[in-house]
């Protein structure tokens, strides 16, 4: 028996990945490795984030803000699997322009995706908010995944 090796995704198939995609890990340097679920758009081949804006990964990124980030996509029974894994730099977003728009973004998809408005504690505000405060309150960090330097996708 050979060793099999895992299929490679291609551009285009790790791209399908993530715009169809809304839930991400990320990946923080430090003693030990620190992952948590992070919400993100993806728009003009830019991964954006929300971020509170407190806890140990607002430490971590500010002593390094080297990151891996990993998206994925399976069937329950992992009959069907793909993820991609890009290993960069998270920053905020400046503009205040674009922060506006990425938040609007963000709650264009918790309205489409029909997502329990439960997640917008993960986005800094109280779950009773109305999803308009997510664009009107900067309750959030917007950050940016940005000098991307390794992309590995795999799928079965």
């Amino acid at each position: 028996m050979s060793l099999y090796k895992v299929p490679l995704l291609n551009k285009k198939e790790y791209d399908t990945l993530i715009s169809n995609n809304f839930m991400s890990r990320i990946a923080f340097k430090g003693e030990y490795p620190y992952i948590a679920p992070f919400l993100y758009v993806f728009q003009d081949e830019t991964i954006y984030f929300l971020s509170t804006k407190y806890g140990k990964k607002i430490r971590r990124l500010k002593a390094n803000p080297l990151v891996a980030v990993e998206i994925e996509d399976y069937n329950k029974d992992l009959s069907n699997y793909q993820f991609v894994t890009l290993q960069g730099q998270i920053i905020e977003e400046e503009s205040p322009e674009k922060q506006k728009e990425v938040r609007k973004l963000f709650a264009d998809l918790i309205e489409s995706r029909n997502l329990s408005r439960n997640i917008l504690a993960a986005l800094g505000h109280s779950p009773d908010d109305e999803l308009a405060c997510l664009v009107e309150k900067e309750c959030s960090f917007v950050w940016k995944l940005v000098n991307v330097k390794n992309i590995i996708g795999v799928r079965n």
